[in-house]
Protein backbone atom coordinates (compact mmCIF):
# COMPACT_ATOMS: atom_id res chain seq x y z
CA UNK A 1 0.00 0.00 0.00
CA UNK A 2 1.41 3.44 -0.85
CA UNK A 3 2.56 5.20 2.31
CA UNK A 4 0.83 8.39 1.13
CA UNK A 5 -2.51 6.58 1.56
CA UNK A 6 -1.51 4.51 4.56
CA UNK A 7 -0.47 7.54 6.59
CA UNK A 8 -2.96 10.07 5.22
CA UNK A 9 -4.22 12.26 8.13
CA UNK A 10 -7.57 11.23 9.60
CA UNK A 11 -8.05 14.03 12.14
CA UNK A 12 -7.22 17.73 12.41
CA UNK A 13 -4.43 16.87 14.88
CA UNK A 14 -2.77 14.69 12.23
CA UNK A 15 -2.40 17.63 9.83
CA UNK A 16 1.00 19.26 10.28
CA UNK A 17 2.15 22.71 9.23
CA UNK A 18 -1.29 24.08 8.24
CA UNK A 19 -2.60 25.34 11.59
CA UNK A 20 -4.16 28.52 10.20
CA UNK A 21 -5.99 26.66 7.42
CA UNK A 22 -7.26 24.05 9.90
CA UNK A 23 -8.61 26.73 12.24
CA UNK A 24 -10.52 28.45 9.41
CA UNK A 25 -11.85 25.09 8.15
CA UNK A 26 -13.21 24.27 11.62
CA UNK A 27 -14.90 27.66 11.84
CA UNK A 28 -16.47 27.23 8.39
CA UNK A 29 -17.85 23.76 9.16
CA UNK A 30 -19.09 24.93 12.54
CA UNK A 31 -21.43 27.44 10.89
CA UNK A 32 -23.15 24.64 8.98
CA UNK A 33 -23.11 22.20 11.88
CA UNK A 34 -24.72 24.64 14.31
CA UNK A 35 -27.12 26.08 11.75
CA UNK A 36 -25.58 29.55 11.98
CA UNK A 37 -25.91 30.34 8.29
CA UNK A 38 -26.94 33.97 7.94
CA UNK A 39 -27.69 36.05 4.89
CA UNK A 40 -24.44 36.71 3.08
CA UNK A 41 -22.65 33.69 4.62
CA UNK A 42 -20.50 32.03 2.00
CA UNK A 43 -21.43 28.38 1.48
CA UNK A 44 -18.27 27.32 -0.31
CA UNK A 45 -14.66 27.16 0.77
CA UNK A 46 -11.65 27.17 -1.56
CA UNK A 47 -8.38 25.55 -0.55
CA UNK A 48 -5.63 26.81 -2.84
CA UNK A 49 -1.92 26.29 -2.90
CA UNK A 50 0.88 24.24 -4.47
CA UNK A 51 0.50 20.50 -5.10
CA UNK A 52 1.18 18.20 -2.16
CA UNK A 53 0.26 20.66 0.60
CA UNK A 54 -2.85 18.75 1.74
CA UNK A 55 -5.81 20.50 0.09
CA UNK A 56 -7.80 17.36 -0.69
CA UNK A 57 -6.71 15.68 2.54
CA UNK A 58 -8.00 18.59 4.63
CA UNK A 59 -11.40 18.31 2.91
CA UNK A 60 -11.61 14.60 3.79
CA UNK A 61 -10.56 15.30 7.38
CA UNK A 62 -13.28 17.96 7.68
CA UNK A 63 -15.90 15.42 6.60
CA UNK A 64 -14.50 12.80 8.97
CA UNK A 65 -14.35 15.14 11.98
CA UNK A 66 -17.93 16.33 11.49
CA UNK A 67 -19.36 12.86 10.72
CA UNK A 68 -20.25 13.87 7.18
CA UNK A 69 -20.51 11.86 3.99
CA UNK A 70 -18.15 13.22 1.35
CA UNK A 71 -19.25 13.41 -2.27
CA UNK A 72 -16.10 13.92 -4.35
CA UNK A 73 -15.91 15.15 -7.93
CA UNK A 74 -12.98 16.07 -10.12
CA UNK A 75 -13.64 19.36 -11.90
CA UNK A 76 -11.84 18.22 -15.06
CA UNK A 77 -14.81 15.92 -15.68
CA UNK A 78 -17.37 18.67 -15.06
CA UNK A 79 -16.46 21.37 -17.55
CA UNK A 80 -19.94 22.05 -18.89
CA UNK A 81 -23.35 22.94 -17.56
CA UNK A 82 -24.99 19.65 -18.58
CA UNK A 83 -22.53 17.49 -16.65
CA UNK A 84 -22.81 19.64 -13.53
CA UNK A 85 -26.61 19.42 -13.63
CA UNK A 86 -26.45 15.66 -14.20
CA UNK A 87 -23.94 14.82 -11.45
CA UNK A 88 -23.45 17.66 -8.97
CA UNK A 89 -27.00 19.01 -8.73
CA UNK A 90 -28.53 15.74 -7.42
CA UNK A 91 -25.67 15.41 -4.91
CA UNK A 92 -26.40 18.87 -3.55
CA UNK A 93 -30.16 18.27 -3.34
CA UNK A 94 -30.19 14.75 -1.81
CA UNK A 95 -29.68 14.08 1.90
CA UNK A 96 -27.04 11.65 3.15
CA UNK A 97 -28.45 8.21 3.95
CA UNK A 98 -25.66 7.06 6.28
CA UNK A 99 -24.14 10.15 7.88
CA UNK A 100 -25.28 13.18 9.84
CA UNK A 101 -24.64 15.56 6.97
CA UNK A 102 -22.77 15.82 3.68
CA UNK A 103 -19.72 17.63 2.25
CA UNK A 104 -19.44 18.29 -1.48
CA UNK A 105 -15.81 18.25 -2.69
CA UNK A 106 -14.99 19.68 -6.13
CA UNK A 107 -11.33 18.83 -6.68
CA UNK A 108 -8.98 20.73 -9.02
CA UNK A 109 -11.36 23.55 -9.92
CA UNK A 110 -8.72 24.90 -12.31
CA UNK A 111 -10.06 22.29 -14.75
CA UNK A 112 -13.55 23.80 -14.88
CA UNK A 113 -12.29 26.97 -16.57
CA UNK A 114 -10.28 25.03 -19.16
CA UNK A 115 -13.29 24.68 -21.45
CA UNK A 116 -15.94 27.36 -21.02
CA UNK A 117 -19.29 25.75 -21.69
CA UNK A 118 -21.26 27.15 -18.79
CA UNK A 119 -19.64 24.90 -16.19
CA UNK A 120 -18.32 27.68 -13.99
CA UNK A 121 -21.56 29.70 -13.99
CA UNK A 122 -23.54 26.54 -13.19
CA UNK A 123 -21.22 25.70 -10.28
CA UNK A 124 -21.75 29.19 -8.86
CA UNK A 125 -25.51 28.79 -9.24
CA UNK A 126 -25.43 25.46 -7.40
CA UNK A 127 -23.35 26.99 -4.60
CA UNK A 128 -26.06 29.62 -4.12
CA UNK A 129 -28.76 26.95 -3.75
CA UNK A 130 -26.95 24.35 -1.63
CA UNK A 131 -27.66 23.63 2.03
CA UNK A 132 -24.43 21.61 2.34
CA UNK A 133 -20.89 22.94 2.61
CA UNK A 134 -18.99 22.90 -0.69
CA UNK A 135 -15.22 22.46 -0.61
CA UNK A 136 -13.26 23.40 -3.73
CA UNK A 137 -9.55 22.83 -4.30
CA UNK A 138 -7.38 24.68 -6.80
CA UNK A 139 -3.69 25.14 -7.46
CA UNK A 140 -4.25 28.64 -8.86
CA UNK A 141 -7.46 30.26 -7.64
CA UNK A 142 -6.16 33.64 -8.90
CA UNK A 143 -6.66 32.61 -12.52
CA UNK A 144 -8.66 35.42 -14.15
CA UNK A 145 -11.31 32.97 -15.34
CA UNK A 146 -12.10 32.09 -11.72
CA UNK A 147 -12.81 35.68 -10.59
CA UNK A 148 -16.58 35.07 -10.39
CA UNK A 149 -15.98 31.96 -8.26
CA UNK A 150 -13.74 33.88 -5.85
CA UNK A 151 -16.58 36.30 -5.06
CA UNK A 152 -18.85 33.45 -3.94
CA UNK A 153 -16.31 31.58 -1.80
CA UNK A 154 -14.18 31.94 1.27
CA UNK A 155 -10.54 31.47 0.25
CA UNK A 156 -7.95 29.69 2.39
CA UNK A 157 -4.34 29.33 1.33
CA UNK A 158 -2.40 26.19 2.16
CA UNK A 159 1.26 27.09 2.24
CA UNK A 160 4.31 25.01 1.40
CA UNK A 161 5.27 22.99 4.48
CA UNK A 162 8.54 23.76 6.23
CA UNK A 163 11.15 21.09 5.64
CA UNK A 164 11.62 20.59 9.41
CA UNK A 165 7.96 19.63 9.76
CA UNK A 166 8.26 17.30 6.75
CA UNK A 167 11.33 15.71 8.32
CA UNK A 168 9.42 15.02 11.57
CA UNK A 169 6.60 13.40 9.57
CA UNK A 170 9.07 11.19 7.69
CA UNK A 171 10.78 10.05 10.90
CA UNK A 172 7.37 9.21 12.40
CA UNK A 173 6.50 7.07 9.35
CA UNK A 174 9.82 5.20 9.61
CA UNK A 175 9.16 4.57 13.31
CA UNK A 176 5.76 3.05 12.52
CA UNK A 177 7.30 0.95 9.74
CA UNK A 178 10.10 -0.12 12.12
CA UNK A 179 12.74 1.02 9.65
CA UNK A 180 15.91 3.09 9.99
CA UNK A 181 17.54 5.42 7.48
CA UNK A 182 20.48 7.77 7.79
CA UNK A 183 19.12 11.11 9.16
CA UNK A 184 21.07 12.98 6.46
CA UNK A 185 19.07 11.17 3.77
CA UNK A 186 15.81 12.11 5.51
CA UNK A 187 16.92 15.75 5.68
CA UNK A 188 17.80 15.72 1.95
CA UNK A 189 14.39 14.29 1.04
CA UNK A 190 12.62 16.91 3.18
CA UNK A 191 14.57 19.87 1.76
CA UNK A 192 14.29 18.85 -1.88
CA UNK A 193 10.55 18.23 -1.63
CA UNK A 194 10.18 22.04 -1.52
CA UNK A 195 7.11 21.98 0.71
CA UNK A 196 5.42 19.05 -1.08
CA UNK A 197 4.79 16.54 1.73
CA UNK A 198 3.15 14.02 -0.62
CA UNK A 199 6.24 13.94 -2.83
CA UNK A 200 8.52 13.55 0.19
CA UNK A 201 6.58 10.50 1.45
CA UNK A 202 6.72 8.92 -2.00
CA UNK A 203 10.49 9.54 -2.10
CA UNK A 204 10.90 8.05 1.37
CA UNK A 205 9.05 4.87 0.41
CA UNK A 206 11.18 4.51 -2.74
CA UNK A 207 14.45 5.02 -0.84
CA UNK A 208 13.44 2.60 1.92
CA UNK A 209 13.37 -0.25 -0.61
CA UNK A 210 16.99 0.24 -1.67
CA UNK A 211 19.73 -1.98 -0.27
CA UNK A 212 22.07 1.00 -0.10
CA UNK A 213 20.05 4.27 0.13
CA UNK A 214 23.27 6.30 0.39
CA UNK A 215 23.94 5.86 -3.36
CA UNK A 216 20.76 7.66 -4.45
CA UNK A 217 21.12 11.10 -6.03
CA UNK A 218 18.43 13.62 -5.21
CA UNK A 219 17.52 16.21 -7.83
CA UNK A 220 15.71 19.48 -7.25
CA UNK A 221 12.05 19.42 -8.20
CA UNK A 222 11.10 21.93 -10.85
CA UNK A 223 7.85 23.12 -9.25
CA UNK A 224 5.64 25.94 -10.34
CA UNK A 225 5.69 28.54 -7.58
CA UNK A 226 2.63 30.72 -7.17
CA UNK A 227 3.08 34.47 -6.88
CA UNK A 228 2.29 34.55 -3.15
CA UNK A 229 5.08 32.11 -2.29
CA UNK A 230 7.47 33.97 -4.58
CA UNK A 231 6.69 37.27 -2.84
CA UNK A 232 7.15 35.65 0.56
CA UNK A 233 10.60 34.37 -0.46
CA UNK A 234 11.59 37.78 -1.83
CA UNK A 235 10.29 39.95 1.01
CA UNK A 236 11.00 37.70 4.00
CA UNK A 237 13.84 35.37 3.06
CA UNK A 238 17.59 35.85 2.95
CA UNK A 239 18.79 36.85 -0.55
CA UNK A 240 20.81 34.01 -2.10
CA UNK A 241 21.69 32.81 -5.58
CA UNK A 242 18.42 30.83 -5.53
CA UNK A 243 16.56 34.13 -5.13
CA UNK A 244 17.57 35.01 -8.70
CA UNK A 245 15.49 32.04 -9.94
CA UNK A 246 12.41 32.58 -7.79
CA UNK A 247 10.25 34.02 -10.59
CA UNK A 248 11.32 31.41 -13.16
CA UNK A 249 8.61 29.00 -11.96
CA UNK A 250 5.79 31.55 -11.61
CA UNK A 251 3.26 31.18 -14.43
CA UNK A 252 2.83 34.90 -15.00
CA UNK A 253 4.23 37.48 -17.45
CA UNK A 254 7.16 39.48 -16.05
CA UNK A 255 5.24 42.76 -16.46
CA UNK A 256 2.46 41.43 -14.23
CA UNK A 257 4.99 40.19 -11.64
CA UNK A 258 6.42 43.72 -11.52
CA UNK A 259 2.95 45.05 -10.62
CA UNK A 260 2.59 42.49 -7.82
CA UNK A 261 5.98 43.47 -6.37
CA UNK A 262 5.20 47.19 -6.68
CA UNK A 263 1.83 46.78 -4.91
CA UNK A 264 3.23 44.86 -1.95
CA UNK A 265 6.57 46.56 -1.21
CA UNK A 266 4.93 48.98 1.30
CA UNK A 267 3.34 46.01 3.11
CA UNK A 268 6.80 44.71 4.07
CA UNK A 269 9.28 47.58 3.92
CA UNK A 270 9.48 51.02 5.51
CA UNK A 271 12.01 53.81 5.92
CA UNK A 272 15.40 53.18 4.30
CA UNK A 273 14.37 49.68 3.20
CA UNK A 274 11.37 51.10 1.35
CA UNK A 275 13.52 53.73 -0.40
CA UNK A 276 16.07 51.10 -1.50
CA UNK A 277 13.37 48.75 -2.79
CA UNK A 278 11.64 51.46 -4.83
CA UNK A 279 14.99 52.65 -6.21
CA UNK A 280 15.70 49.14 -7.50
CA UNK A 281 12.19 48.80 -8.83
CA UNK A 282 12.67 52.05 -10.78
CA UNK A 283 15.79 50.56 -12.38
CA UNK A 284 13.70 47.51 -13.35
CA UNK A 285 11.39 49.90 -15.19
CA UNK A 286 14.36 51.56 -16.93
CA UNK A 287 15.60 48.22 -18.27
CA UNK A 288 12.07 47.23 -19.28
CA UNK A 289 11.81 50.42 -21.33
CA UNK A 290 15.12 49.77 -23.06
CA UNK A 291 14.03 46.22 -23.91
CA UNK A 292 10.79 47.43 -25.51
CA UNK A 293 12.19 50.46 -27.32
CA UNK A 294 15.58 49.15 -28.42
CA UNK A 295 14.90 45.39 -28.43
CA UNK A 296 17.91 44.78 -26.17
CA UNK A 297 16.66 41.47 -24.82
CA UNK A 298 19.92 40.76 -23.01
CA UNK A 299 18.71 43.34 -20.45
CA UNK A 300 16.17 40.77 -19.22
CA UNK A 301 18.97 39.41 -17.03
CA UNK A 302 19.32 42.77 -15.23
CA UNK A 303 15.56 43.27 -15.04
CA UNK A 304 15.08 39.89 -13.35
CA UNK A 305 18.08 40.30 -11.02
CA UNK A 306 16.91 43.67 -9.74
CA UNK A 307 13.32 42.47 -9.33
CA UNK A 308 14.31 39.38 -7.33
CA UNK A 309 17.70 39.65 -5.61
CA UNK A 310 17.70 43.47 -5.70
CA UNK A 311 14.35 43.88 -3.94
CA UNK A 312 15.14 41.08 -1.48
CA UNK A 313 18.51 42.57 -0.49
CA UNK A 314 16.94 45.98 0.21
CA UNK A 315 15.94 44.78 3.67
CA UNK A 316 18.09 44.32 6.77
CA UNK A 317 17.92 40.70 7.86
CA UNK A 318 15.11 38.14 7.63
CA UNK A 319 11.50 39.15 8.27
CA UNK A 320 9.01 37.03 10.20
CA UNK A 321 5.26 37.05 10.69
CA UNK A 322 2.35 36.70 8.26
CA UNK A 323 1.65 39.31 5.59
CA UNK A 324 -1.47 39.31 3.42
CA UNK A 325 -0.27 40.19 -0.08
CA UNK A 326 -2.70 42.12 -2.27
CA UNK A 327 -3.53 41.87 -5.93
CA UNK A 328 -2.21 44.90 -7.87
CA UNK A 329 -4.75 47.72 -8.10
CA UNK A 330 -3.00 48.99 -11.25
CA UNK A 331 -4.16 45.88 -13.15
CA UNK A 332 -7.76 46.90 -12.50
CA UNK A 333 -7.01 50.50 -13.51
CA UNK A 334 -5.34 49.35 -16.72
CA UNK A 335 -8.33 47.12 -17.51
CA UNK A 336 -10.79 49.95 -16.87
CA UNK A 337 -8.77 52.31 -19.06
CA UNK A 338 -8.68 49.69 -21.83
CA UNK A 339 -12.44 49.33 -21.57
CA UNK A 340 -12.86 53.09 -21.89
CA UNK A 341 -10.62 53.31 -24.96
CA UNK A 342 -11.84 50.12 -26.66
CA UNK A 343 -14.82 51.86 -28.32
CA UNK A 344 -12.72 54.80 -29.40
CA UNK A 345 -10.30 52.39 -31.09
CA UNK A 346 -13.07 50.46 -32.83
CA UNK A 347 -14.66 53.68 -34.15
CA UNK A 348 -11.27 54.97 -35.33
CA UNK A 349 -10.63 51.67 -37.12
CA UNK A 350 -13.97 51.84 -38.97
CA UNK A 351 -13.34 55.47 -39.89
CA UNK A 352 -9.81 54.68 -41.14
CA UNK A 353 -11.03 51.83 -43.35
CA UNK A 354 -13.94 53.87 -44.73
CA UNK A 355 -11.94 57.02 -45.49
CA UNK A 356 -8.74 55.21 -46.58
CA UNK A 357 -6.46 56.83 -44.01
CA UNK A 358 -4.08 55.22 -41.56
CA UNK A 359 -5.39 53.92 -38.25
CA UNK A 360 -2.73 55.85 -36.31
CA UNK A 361 -3.78 59.07 -38.01
CA UNK A 362 -7.44 58.36 -37.17
CA UNK A 363 -6.51 57.85 -33.51
CA UNK A 364 -4.38 60.99 -33.48
CA UNK A 365 -7.18 63.08 -34.97
CA UNK A 366 -9.97 61.48 -32.95
CA UNK A 367 -10.53 64.53 -30.66
CA UNK A 368 -11.47 66.44 -33.84
CA UNK A 369 -13.44 63.55 -35.38
CA UNK A 370 -15.55 62.81 -32.33
CA UNK A 371 -17.74 65.94 -32.34
CA UNK A 372 -18.20 65.62 -36.14
CA UNK A 373 -19.31 61.98 -35.85
CA UNK A 374 -21.53 62.83 -32.90
CA UNK A 375 -23.44 65.54 -34.79
CA UNK A 376 -23.91 63.65 -38.08
CA UNK A 377 -26.17 60.55 -37.79
CA UNK A 378 -25.75 59.91 -41.51
CA UNK A 379 -21.99 59.37 -41.02
CA UNK A 380 -22.75 57.08 -38.09
CA UNK A 381 -24.93 55.00 -40.39
CA UNK A 382 -22.26 54.91 -43.07
CA UNK A 383 -19.69 53.64 -40.56
CA UNK A 384 -22.23 51.11 -39.18
CA UNK A 385 -21.56 52.04 -35.56
CA UNK A 386 -23.13 49.70 -33.01
CA UNK A 387 -25.07 50.73 -29.89
CA UNK A 388 -22.02 50.72 -27.61
CA UNK A 389 -20.02 52.88 -30.02
CA UNK A 390 -22.92 55.35 -30.33
CA UNK A 391 -23.21 55.45 -26.53
CA UNK A 392 -19.50 56.27 -26.32
CA UNK A 393 -19.90 59.17 -28.81
CA UNK A 394 -22.90 60.61 -26.97
CA UNK A 395 -21.65 60.38 -23.38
Amino acid sequence: MPWVEKYRPKTFLDIKGQEEAVAKAKEFMGKFNLGKLTRGTKKALVFHGPPGTGKTTLAHVMANEFNAEIFELNASDLRNKGKLQEILKPAIQQQSLTKKTKVILVDEADGISAVDRGGLSELISLIDSTTYPVIITANDIWNRKLSSLRKKTEIIQLKEINYKIIKDVLFEILRKEKLFLNPNIITSIAIRAKGDIRASINDLQSVSRLKDPSIIEFHERNKEVDIFNALRLIFKGKPTMDTLKVFDSVKMPIDEIILWVEENIPNEYSGVELAKAYDRLSKVDVFKGRIYKQQYWRFLVYENALLSFGISSAKDGIKTGFTSYKKPSRILKIWLNNQRTAKMKSIAKKYAEYSHVGYKRAMREFPILKPILKSHPDIQDELKLDEDELAYLNK
